[in-house]
């Protein structure tokens, strides 16, 4: 597989290698206290079964259809985030992919009180799968939704259990966590939850938007930038994007327009900067020092938004805003919409 197919959860850039892969590991931020008032019950696991007569059920997907006849009791997930929907819907996967270099389990706050005790076995990383380890599992299900499985390891993957691919009709790592959610659900025999779910984060959204009209008028970029002189802003597909775009936002059509075919970036030399120049700028920063250097940058420091100070500098964790933003899950997207609210609304 190509370096320029594997995603990075926190720049979610397809063409990184895996040394790149390895700096963005190191990015630091933690959750600040978000507003118990306004949570929905999206982040309580259905702990009930699948919904009476859900099975046979069968889901379409990139590589043809699968019909799953009962409901499953072990799933292994290979999708960077879809653990997440599983979870939400009741079922801890016995299997799960690695990023990063960190565990995909009980780190982050959306999820951490969901997988308890409980660890996944680790059968592989992004897109690189341990067939072994996933045979040994025994698995009844395994979901591949945010992932850029290819065709020969779902035909091998297909032999040891029922698999959901990628959702048909969308790119690698650009179908719309709706969308995923739905075909996890689904599977799952959980569609009429997973639907529920759904609704409740987007009138989520829909208050967001409701309580401040002027981000409707505002154009919102995110960016990063692992390296001096080396800066990546996210095109329509990120779901970082998304996400912003969601909460009213427009973002600007010009940064797709940049990046390279099959790319979530455009990527920037620090002269290219005034593509940058948005009403609101949200960089996904690693540390302190990254951020010094960005603000440091001659061509950076001649924009509005860096003169007039309506850019934002949001950790990856440590709180994990960044990280919440870049899931854009069914369970991170609450936390998401608590934590940056109050960031958004404080830029005058």
């Amino acid at each position: 597989m190509s370096a320029g197919s594997r995603p990075l959860l926190h720049g979610f850039v397809r063409r990184l290698p895996s040394a790149a892969v390895a700096v963005a590991a190191a990015l630091a931020l933690t959750a600040c206290g978000s507003n118990d008032a306004k949570k929905d019950d999206t982040t309580s696991a259905d702990k009930t079964g699948a919904a009476t007569g859900a099975f046979p059920v069968t889901v379409e997907h990139k590589y043809g259809s699968t019909e799953i006849s009962e409901e499953p009791k072990k799933v292994v997930t290979l999708g960077l985030s879809d653990q997440d929907a599983v979870l939400a819907l009741g079922v801890k996967p016995v299997g799960s992919v690695d990023w990063f270099k960190e565990t995909p389990y009980g780190k982050w706050p959306w999820t951490k009180e969901l997988w308890g005790s409980t660890k996944p076995q680790i059968v592989g990383e992004r897109d690189e799968y341990n067939v072994e380890k996933i045979a040994a599992l025994k698995p009844d299900l395994i979901i591949a939704q945010y992932s850029g499985m290819k065709k020969e390891q779902y035909d091998t993957l297909s032999k040891i259990a029922k698999v959901v691919a990628q959702p048909k009709g969308h790119p690698d790592y650009a179908a719309p966590w709706q969308v995923m959610t739905k075909q996890i659900g689904k599977a799952l025999g959980k569609e009429a939850e997973a639907e529920k779910k759904i609704a409740d984060i987007d009138a989520r959204f829909k208050a967001v938007r409701d309580k401040h009209p002027e981000f409707a008028t505002k154009t919102l970029a995110v960016a990063d930038s692992f390296e001096a002189g080396k800066y990546s802003a996210f095109t329509k597909t990120d779901p970082k994007s998304i996400f912003f775009n969601e909460l009213g936002f427009k973002l600007k059509p010009e940064i797709d327009t940049l990046a390279k075919p099959g790319w979530n970036v455009a990527e920037l030399s620090a002269e290219k900067l005034d593509v940058l120049d948005v009403d609101r700028l949200v960089w996904v920063t690693s540390s302190t020092e990254a951020n010094k250097r960005i603000k440091a940058e001659a061509f950076y420091k001649k924009l509005n938004v860096s003169q007039e100070k309506r850019d934002l500098f949001v950790p990856y964790q440590d709180p994990d805003v960044g990280a919440a933003f870049s899931f854009n899950t069914v369970l991170s997207i609450p936390y998401a919409i608590d934590e940056i609210e109050p960031l958004l609304t404080a830029i005058k």
